[in-house]
């Protein structure tokens, strides 16, 4: 799996690495039960701190995302794409999406071009996300 990080971005690396994860979930890129790097190969990889990696690991864990087992280490959860009780607890997807709307209306982002966007931007993960599960 190959993620881009934005050093310099105000948003934390572990923050990133959890959104580039669930984008890779999303886009068909993870399957659900696909394991994922160690923390420290992961961190070689992206050549930062393992603790970085960790603390992110532990965020897509408490989330429901990813599952982490002492023998077979980090998997993308099963039931990932399913809607169960487990995934939906504590997932506060609705109010970081009205917050990202609201940027978008203070930067005068006409609505036709944020409906447009979400629109094209599900109908991508849906095509990825198909075509990803049948390799």
């Amino acid at each position: 799996m190959h993620l881009v990080l934005d050093l310099d971005s105000e948003v934390p690396i572990y923050q990133q690495i959890r959104d580039r994860v669930v984008e890779a979930i999303a886009d068909g890129v993870l399957a659900p039960g696909a394991s994922l790097p160690s923390t420290r190969q992961f961190a070689v990889d992206l050549a930062i701190n393992f603790h970085t990696v960790n603390k992110a690991y532990d965020l897509l864990r408490r989330e429901g995302i990813i599952r982490i087992n002492r023998k077979s280490g980090a998997v993308v959860h099963p039931d990932v794409r399913r809607a169960t009780a487990e995934l939906r607890v504590g997932v506060d997807w609705e109010q970081r999406l009205r917050t990202l709307l609201a940027e978008a209306v203070v930067r005068g982002i006409p609505e036709e071009e944020i409906l447009t966007y979400v629109g094209t931007t599900l109908n991508e993960f849906a095509e990825r996300s198909e075509g990803g599960d049948e390799g």
